[in-house]
């Protein structure tokens, strides 16, 4: 069995499992009990530390251990559900949760989380915000459009302009952090520089998708589900589907994605090209944004600008 560790995260408590040695391991969220965490993980040194994500609690305790030097991977709990079902593992505790994560890396070998430093989380939480207030603002606009009485529409208009500035402060917040990072500013211009993606869409790249430039086409296409999957199955022909993989990266392609097939010339053709084979329009649109992915990992690979004259579609 593979020296494997699993960890349960909660806001105020993580259990931990080894498979090497047994062990079942209760710690505080805290930095005492992360520091102790890596202590016994420096003494039992695991190939790989599975976690799921939490919405956030798990976020200090992995990166700490990936400054350690160890191989992490933050795994969507659904999978961790599936696994344990398929195991047969009905009850659940969290001692019992960190066991079946421990297993589950063991059995499946996850892929480990690129290390995020300091400057990355900072813009990745100035971008989960941003995502937040726009939400807050769809939400009031679509109360406005329902509003009958006047004094309901002036409250909504109140919280309207209060949401505007604080993504105004958040979208200059962003800016200047990112012009201050020489890092984070060389990525976001090479992202930016194609025609259909704006500094919105590359700054949610550069911080939620850190593997970019380091897989290989398909790898990346499917870590954002846009990969085709067969359903095959003896005589039968399944049709191919997309899906899994990173739902919020998917999503938050798709405007960039519909304003490529307008303005950039070679997205734009390549749409065409496949209206005019008969797909439908929205297969036509995951395939340019899967041929759009695509272009970026080569981009940021090669830390090279958009050219059209390199680019070439099949």
């Amino acid at each position: 069995m593979r020296n494997c560790i699993g960890i349960d995260v909660a806001k105020q408590y993580f259990d931990l499992h080894s498979l090497k040695t047994g062990q079942d391991r209760q710690m505080e969220n805290s930095t005492d009990g992360i520091r102790q965490c890596v202590a016994l993980c420096n003494k039992i040194r695991p190939e790989l530390i599975a976690m799921e994500a939490t919405g956030g609690y798990e976020l200090t305790l992995a990166g700490t251990l990936q400054a350690e030097g160890f191989a992490v991977a933050v795994v969507n709990p659904r999978r961790i559900r599936d696994f344990a079902r398929a195991a047969g593992q009905i009850a659940k505790t969290d001692k019992l949760d960190a066991r079946i994560i421990a297993q589950f890396a063991a059995t499946m070998e996850p892929m480990p989380n690129e290390r995020i430093n300091e400057n990355t989380q900072k813009l990745k939480a100035l971008v989960a915000r941003r995502n937040q207030l726009v939400g807050l603002h769809t939400a009031e606009s679509n109360r406005r459009e329902h509003a009958d009485s006047k004094e309901i529409r002036r409250s909504i208009a109140a919280v309207l302009k209060v949401i505007e500035a604080q993504l105004k402060t958040i979208d200059r917040q962003i800016k200047e952090h990112v012009e201050n990072t020489p890092q984070l500013r060389k990525r976001s211009e090479i992202l930016d520089s194609v025609p259909g993606i704006g500094p919105t869409t590359a700054h949610m790249l550069v911080t939620e998708l850190p593997e970019l430039g380091r897989l290989n086409r398909r790898q990346i296409a499917a870590l954002i589900g846009v990969a085709p999957m067969a359903r095959d199955s003896g005589s039968f022909r399944g049709k191919r589907m997309t899906g899994g993989g990173r739902k919020k990266i998917r999503r938050r392609l798709f405007m960039p994605t519909l304003v490529a097939v307008r303005h950039n010339p070679i997205l734009r053709a390549y749409y065409n090209k496949l209206l005019g084979r008969g797909k439908c329009k929205m297969v036509a649109l995951v395939a340019v944004m899967r041929k759009l992915i695509c272009i970026l990992n080569t981009m940021a690979k090669n830390n090279q600008e958009w050219n059209p004259n390199s680019i070439k579609i099949s």
